[in-house]
């Protein structure tokens, strides 16, 4: 009976081992099949990533300055979602608009085109003429600047931020780019009425009244003032907009 037991469990074992080895066999072949079909898939899985990658709205993104020299400071990349600005931040990025080197170039431009259309015959022309359009061009502009995206965000805990929306059509997205001289975030994430560009730049151009000559006080031409305000804003957040794409796709421009 020992011997007999030990005959069977000799061909148990024997069987056992034939057994893991067809098992082993067919584990290996699997494996290769496995493999060879990795390497087929492998080339179409790449490009599928690839395409992935290329479709990554992260590539299309807001950069600090537009072609280099124009502040971008306020624009965020589309998808983008970032904690509640201090009241830090939103006096930084106020006073970096205001007093970036290029913003003293922008004021020049601005203020050749006031003087070339005689917008203000009291200044008169010349060195001097152009002097006096200047400063009252940078002191609108920073005024305005400090009360938009500072005092008043500060005060109504509103985003001084530029969203962008960076999908659908250009109607569309003009359409939002618009509509955010009117509606803006609030720090908690909701949207409400955008009071900081409106009345902060009407608060801009009635203290604007203090320092220019009395003829120019009048509210005909505080309600210029502060429609030219109004109306720069919304050609700002239009650039804003499509800057991403027009730089992913001319420019290549990176921070």
């Amino acid at each position: 009976m020992e011997l007999f037991g030990a005959v069977v469990c000799c061909g148990l074992a024997n069987r056992s081992v034939d057994s893991s080895r067809a098992a082993s066999a067919a584990c290996d072949r699997a494996t290769g099949i496995a493999r060879n079909k990795t390497k087929q898939i492998s080339p179409a899985s790449t490009s599928s990533s690839s395409q992935t990658d290329a479709a990554d709205p992260e590539e299309v993104h807001q950069t600090k300055r537009i072609l280099w020299i124009v502040p971008n400071f306020r624009a965020v990349s589309a998808g983008s979602r970032l904690p509640p600005q201090s009241t830090k931040e939103k006096f930084k990025t106020g006073a970096l608009d205001s007093f970036d080197y290029s913003a003293f170039i922008f004021v020049g431009i601005q203020a050749g085109i006031s003087q070339a259309t005689d917008a203000y015959p009291a200044f008169h022309q010349g060195a001097a003429g152009y002097g006096r359009y200047y400063w009252h061009t940078l002191a609108d502009q920073t005024d305005e600047n400090l009360w938009v995206e500072a005092v008043l965000p500060s005060i109504l805990h509103q985003d001084s931020r530029y969203y962008t929306l960076g999908h659908g059509g250009v109607i569309r997205r003009s359409i939002y780019a618009v509509s955010r001289t009117v509606i803006t975030r609030t720090d908690s994430g909701g949207e409400t009425f955008n009071a900081s560009e409106v009345l902060g730049a009407g608060i801009a151009a009635g203290i604007s009244s203090a320092y220019y000559p009395s003829q120019y006080r009048t509210w005909t031409k505080t309600g210029q003032r502060w429609l030219t305000s109004v109306l720069l804003d919304v050609g700002t957040f239009g650039a804003k907009e499509f800057w991403p794409d027009i730089n992913h796709a001319f420019f290549h421009q990176s921070d």
